[in-house]
């Protein structure tokens, strides 16, 4: 496991709220899209052929040159609705995990997250392998705890999480993970970890940025990254005992999603003030784990290929995608409401491939 090292403390200057809120704009030709290309997109969602898109912006070079709403017109639709971004949510965390860091309230990645949950009742399955469960196991989805998502059979899986009152508890009590012959140990996977997607961890790990920090994570998200991008009036889900859902749920507007995009593509920077340090950015799109065939993780967020191009991901379910196109200097959020469609992930990324990324001309 490669560590990193980020700058010891970050000088943020603030923001107007003029200045946080402008997105430069520009035209689709001036920055090397087809516009034929882009309408025959809208025209294609129009029809249905991508099942309920509800809007698409892009950004080339830092300028939003497409923004489209396919439900306007309909209850929460258009520019100003709060998106539930599902596991987008993640991403978000993981950001607050380094503005904590920067801002030296959360020792770094390599921090035992049990320091900073004091005072909790003792674990259902104590084990002193578990006490070392740090802040970078818990943002690569690899840390000891049985728990996985996509295993109904799971004893962390989230859907059994929602069942309690005290979803971290949930998280805590639970055993060991096993490794038996046929499952490679960590010490065996690429990047010596072994990939678990478990949402009761970035729960935890929301909790964990909430002590650290000493305030609740809303208030300071809103100081830390919202305010600073000027995005206003989030929506949190919240825990039957009153902690922000870390781990999905966060309602935003899609130019509220852009311009975490587009934080990633300037390095931790928005109009040219830092919010994030430039070091934890590149850790969080380093490859820590291996998620699956062809598909790497970083910190919480996803790192695939869409046509022969690397990307950097916040998914959530139904589809909801920000893709971060570096060598392209591209930035795509594609928001849906396909949760009952089969394979929406693959839905909207046909639409980033064959349209988006088939319309970049220069």
């Amino acid at each position: 496991m490669k560590a990193f090292a980020f700058a010891a403390a970050l000088v943020l200057a603030p923001l107007s709220a003029q200045a946080a809120s402008d997105i430069p704009t520009a035209t689709a030709v001036a920055e090397g899209l087809s516009t034929p290309r882009l309408d025959a997109m809208s025209a294609a969602i129009k029809a249905g052929q991508f099942q309920q898109i509800t809007s698409v912006l892009i950004a080339r070079r830092g300028k939003l040159v497409f923004e489209a709403y396919y439900d306007e017109g309909k209850p929460d639709g258009g520019p100003e609705a709060r998106r539930n971004t599902r596991s987008s949510t993640k991403t978000v965390t993981a950001l607050l995990a380094g503005a904590a860091i920067d801002r030296r309230a959360l020792q770094s990645v390599q921090a035992p997250i049990k320091r900073y949950l004091k005072d909790r009742p003792p674990a259902a399955h104590p084990d002193a392998r578990k006490d070392k469960v740090t802040v970078e196991d818990l943002l690569t989805m690899s840390s000891i705890a049985e728990c996985d998502d996509e295993n109904q059979f799971s004893r962390g899986n989230e859907e059994r999480m929602y069942l309690i009152e005290d979803w971290v508890g949930f998280y805590l009590d639970l055993p060991v993970r096993g490794f038996p012959e046929w499952v490679p140990k960590p010490e065996a996977s690429p990047y010596g970890r072994s990939f678990s997607y478990c949402t009761a961890g970035v729960v935890t790990l929301g909790q964990v940025v909430q002590n650290a920090v000493g305030k609740p994570l809303p208030a300071f998200a809103d100081e830390a990254l919202f305010k600073p991008l000027g995005i206003e009036a989030p929506r949190w889900q919240m825990s039957p005992l009153g902690l922000a859902m870390g781990g999905g749920g966060l309602g935003l507007r899609s130019r509220d999603l852009l311009k975490l995009g587009q934080l990633y593509a300037n390095g931790g920077q928005w109009n040219g003030k830092a919010v994030l340090s430039a070091d934890f950015i590149k850790a969080s799109v380093t490859p820590h784990a291996n998620a699956r065939q062809d598909t790497d993780y970083g910190y919480l967020i996803w790192l695939q290929t869409f046509a022969g191009h690397k990307a950097w991901v916040m998914n959530g379910s139904g589809g909801q995608k920000v893709a971060i196109v570096p060598d392209l200097d591209l930035v795509v959020v594609v928001t849906t409401t396909n949760f009952g469609v089969r394979q929406p992930h693959a839905i909207s990324e046909k639409l980033i491939v064959e349209h988006i990324l088939a319309a970049i001309e220069k």
